[in-house]
């Protein structure tokens, strides 16, 4: 065909066809300026080897998507990896959050002070975060760590529960417990309230009365078990459960410019009353009782109304009231000691259980203070 002859339709059209599929696909041909059958027929080819390579890579792709795919399904059928928080880890982090430091928890755990280190590092690492602020002299939880402390609480708590509730289901009988007050009112309610939770068949019959009288009641043989105040400085007697300085509480600090200091206190035979008055007495400083209560409550109401001075320990000044000490002329009160006395003689399971539960749970309030 000569080369000047006009194309016809046909091949006009396979040709810009051709040509349009080799640009889109691979890579510009050079333009065919005047029609050409070898032109055409080297036009055809590249674009049904474009063709086949589109192809093939499009199998390709398709099988990777395929691949991928039963990945994704077989990913959603296995069973996502849990990580278990360690009962033994979570008591060893709880334990140095109450007592403020690693020595004091070894000890309480009967453990080495490498143990618990170690206990520790392995709870951050399975956590991902960091639960303690270490510094030379104390440590300090976390914004995180106070998160887990909560929970670690929640679980120890269940844990020890469900122990007990599986391994003595059949626990049962009465304790007689008896507790001053105030010290029933501020740290014992919960305390009680877990123990009863974890032995539900255990009744407790709880009296509240002064130490004295509790004493006397106890030696009587009218309690299983007694908390009392007892001197530091005095005969030991029981198991030391707590430990808290006394403060002198008033509703502000006018009080003291009277004289004689008037006083707010219990009746004879009150730890506290006699703490007080013998303070008072060793400085030579005046006093008077000017109002005298049973109960913790009428007391703190007492000197709300602006009635005269008491003595409260630390933790139980309520709102409202400010504590005074040397700088406002008045002698320094030594601490306030709780102890636990049990009955003598062999005592029933459920009286020991409740004494370990009480021993542990004031140990722990008290440590984390």
């Amino acid at each position: 065909m000569p080369i000047d002859m006009p194309l016809s339709p046909r091949y006009a059209e396979a040709r810009v066809g051709a040509i349009g599929q080799f640009e889109k696909l691979i890579v510009p041909i050079v333009r065919i300026v005047k029609f050409n059958p070898i032109e055409l027929i080297v036009s055809l080819v590249f674009v049904l080897i474009i063709k086949f390579l589109k192809i093939k890579r499009l199998l390709c792709y398709t099988h990777a998507m395929a691949i991928t795919d039963m990945e994704r399904r077989r990913t959603r059928m296995r069973p996502i990896a849990t990580r278990n928080l360690s009962i033994d880890l979570l008591r060893t982090f709880a334990t140095i959050a109450d007592v403020g430091n690693f020595t004091h928890a070894a000890e309480r755990l009967g453990r080495t002070q490498s143990t618990i280190s170690l206990q520790i590092k392995r709870l951050e690492e399975m956590l991902g975060r960091q639960v303690f602020e270490r510094n030379a002299h104390r440590i300090s939880v976390t914004a995180e760590g106070e998160t887990l402390l909560a929970y670690a609480r929640q679980i120890l708590r269940l844990n020890d529960e469900v122990v007990s509730r599986v391994s003595e289901p059949d626990l049962a009988g009465i304790v007689r417990l008896g507790t001053p007050e105030d010290f029933a009112t501020m740290h014992l309610s919960g305390v009680l309230a877990d123990f009863a939770r974890t032995y539900p068949r255990v009744a407790l019959e709880v009296t509240t009365d002064l130490t004295l009288n509790l004493l006397e009641r106890f030696h009587g043989g009218e309690f299983d078990i007694v908390l009392v105040k007892r001197e530091r400085l005095g005969p030991l007697q029981g198991t030391q459960v707590w430990r808290e300085p006394l403060v002198w509480a008033a509703r502000d600090r006018f009080v003291v410019e009277q004289n004689p200091l008037p006083l707010v206190v219990s009746p004879h035979p009150c730890v506290y009353r006699k703490r007080a008055l013998s303070s008072l007495d060793d400085v030579c400083r005046r006093w008077r009782i000017v109002y005298t209560s049973t109960s913790l409550a009428g007391a703190q109401a007492a000197v709300r109304a602006g009635l005269g001075i008491t003595v409260l320990p630390r933790a139980m000044v309520p709102g409202g009231l400010v504590t005074l000490g040397t700088d406002s002329g008045l002698p320094q009160l030594d601490d306030t000691e709780i102890a636990l006395l049990q009955a003598p003689g062999t005592l029933a399971k459920p009286t020991r259980r409740l004494a370990e539960h009480i021993i542990a749970a004031l140990e722990a309030q008290s440590a984390y203070l």
